[in-house]
């Protein structure tokens, strides 16, 4: 019941800003792919005064129009895929202020990094050798991390470097 209501009202909201499919929105990185839906989003969708060939507008941040404009091409094909037919025929870079859906999110997401190994044992025991001298606890705590990366760092280097 309550998925009926936020259907229709899902539905309602995105059709004022012209799109009809809202699996465009709502599944825009599986759309596009993850690479390109963290340059860009879609703002909204305009038609031509025949109804022929749709103007899909994307919003991005300066460093990355270049990138979208070379993969508009392929942009345009993926989103006509979930239309099932060429509904969008050109596509539309903006880098001003959002209205839409996208209000207030300029900020894309990054790609997510590696998180840090774990430190050795070992090397952790060395630094807290090395900081026993403190007598500060928040100052020795501080050592004994830095110490910690700067040792691990260092072995991991050893072990790159012959």
């Amino acid at each position: 019941m309550t998925s009926g209501l936020l259907q229709s009202r899902i539905r309602t909201a995105t059709e004022a800003r012209g799109f009809s499919e809202t699996r465009l929105l709502t599944h825009w990185p599986e759309v596009v792919g993850e690479q390109t839906a963290a340059m860009a989003r879609p703002i909204k969708v305009s038609y031509a005064k025949g109804g022929f060939g749709a103007t899909l507008t994307l919003l991005t941040t300066g460093a990355f129009a270049p990138i979208l404009q070379a993969e508009l091409p392929k942009i345009r094909d993926r989103v006509n895929a979930v239309y099932g037919f060429s509904a969008i025929t050109r596509i539309h870079i903006t880098q001003t202020a959002p209205t839409g859906f996208a209000a207030g999110r300029v900020q894309f997401e990054t790609t997510k990094t590696d998180q840090k190994p774990a430190l050795d044992p070992a090397l952790v025991h060395e630094a807290h050798e090395m900081s026993t001298g403190v007598h500060d606890e928040g100052l020795r705590a501080a050592l004994d991390r830095l110490g910690a990366n700067v040792l691990t760092k260092n072995a991991n280097h050893s072990k790159v470097d012959p």
